[in-house]
C-alpha cells in the first residue's frame, strides 16, 4: 500500500502513555467486576459482539456509560511509524467521505481516532485492548490499541498494511452510519425485536460497514493510487478471517449461526468487494438486500 508521504490527520489522540484508570466499570449505578468484563471479552471474540455492548447487557443497562471521562491525550510522536500509518489512513477516509457527503449535499464531521494501550475510558464504557478496535457513537471516536495488528497478523493470519487499513476504514464506516442516522434507526428496531432479530440486524450493520470500507478503498485508489499488487487480497483475507463462522470455529470448534452478529466470512468478503468495485454508497444498502 502506498501511504508514506500522504497527508496525516490531526484528529488522532495518543493516550498510550496514560493509565486506563479504574478497577471496575460502573454501569447503571452498579459495578461490573473483572469476571463480567472477561465474559464480555470472550463473547466479543467468539460471537463478534462488541464487548462494550455485552457489558451493558450483562449489567442490565445497555445504554449506560461511565460517569467519568478520560483526560485528553496528545498528538502521537512524529517518528512513530505505526501512528503515522493510522493517521494517514484516517486522513484518507476524511478526504473520501468529505467529498462523498458534499456530493449528497451533506457535511462530513470526521471522527477522532484514539490510540491507547491496555484500557481507556470512552462514552460507551471502558475500552480494553482485548476488545480489538471499536467505534463509540457516544463520543464519535474510533479506538484502537495498535497491538491488535500483531494479533491480526499472528493469531488471525491476516498480515499486510491494506488489511490494517481495512480495519480502520470499517470502524470509520460505523461513524458514517452514525452520521447518516442509520445507527439510531437500527437501535430502535433492535429494542423491539427478539435476540435473533437483533443479531440479524447487527449482521446487516457490520456488512454495511464492510461495504463502506470498500467504498473508501475505491475512491482513495482512484484519487491517489494507493493500491499495490496483493493489497486487495490482503483486505479480502482479513475480512474472511474475521467472519463469525471463522472466529467461532477457531475459538470453540463449531459454528452457531443464530449467534452471528457480523456475518460469515463469505458475506464479509462479498460486501467489502462490492463497495471496492463500485464505490457507490447506495450499493451498500444491506437492509434492503434479500440476499446477504
Amino acid at each position: 500500500m502506498r501511504w508514506e508521504g500522504n497527508r496525516q490527520s490531526d484528529n488522532v489522540e495518543d493516550r498510550r502513555d496514560a493509565g486506563g484508570g479504574g478497577g471496575g466499570l460502573r454501569l447503571g449505578g452498579g459495578s461490573v467486576g473483572l469476571g463480567t468484563v472477561a465474559v464480555a471479552v470472550v463473547a466479543g471474540w467468539i460471537f463478534g459482539i462488541n464487548p462494550l455492548t455485552m457489558l451493558g447487557l450483562l449489567s442490565g443497562d445497555p445504554s449506560a456509560g461511565p460517569a467519568t471521562t478520560q483526560t485528553p491525550g496528545h498528538a502521537p510522536p512524529a517518528n512513530d511509524k505505526e501512528a503515522a500509518f493510522v493517521s494517514t489512513v484516517l486522513a484518507d477516509t476524511e478526504d473520501v467521505w468529505t467529498q462523498l457527503f458534499q456530493q449528497s449535499g451533506s457535511h462530513y464531521q470526521p471522527p477522532k481516532l484514539i490510540l491507547f494501550r491496555g484500557a481507556t475510558r470512552t462514552a460507551c464504557g471502558q475500552g480494553q485492548s482485548a476488545m480489538g478496535p471499536f467505534y463509540c457513537p457516544g463520543d464519535q471516536k474510533v479506538y484502537i490499541d495498535l497491538a491488535f495488528y500483531e494479533t491480526l497478523r499472528r493469531q488471525l493470519g491476516a498480515p499486510g498494511d491494506f488489511a490494517q487499513a481495512y480495519v480502520i476504514a470499517h470502524e470509520v464506516g460505523h461513524h458514517v452510519q452514525n452520521l447518516m442516522g442509520i445507527s439510531e434507526k437500527v437501535e430502535q428496531r433492535r429494542g423491539r425485536g427478539s435476540e435473533a432479530q437483533a443479531n440479524a440486524l447487527s449482521v446487516r450493520v457490520e456488512l454495511q460497514a464492510d461495504c463502506f470500507a470498500g467504498v473508501w478503498g475505491h475512491h482513495a485508489n482512484n484519487a491517489r493510487q494507493i493500491l499495490e499488487s496483493g493489497d486487495v487480497e490482503e483486505a479480502l483475507n482479513a475480512a474472511s478471517r474475521i467472519g463469525d463462522d471463522a472466529l467461532q470455529r477457531q475459538s470453540q470448534g463449531h459454528v452457531v449461526p443464530e449467534k452471528f452478529t457480523h456475518g460469515t466470512s463469505a458475506q464479509r468478503v462479498a460486501w467489502f468487494r462490492r463497495g471496492l468495485d463500485s464505490g457507490r454508497v447506495q450499493d451498500c444498502d444491506t437492509f434492503q438486500s434479500r440476499q446477504l
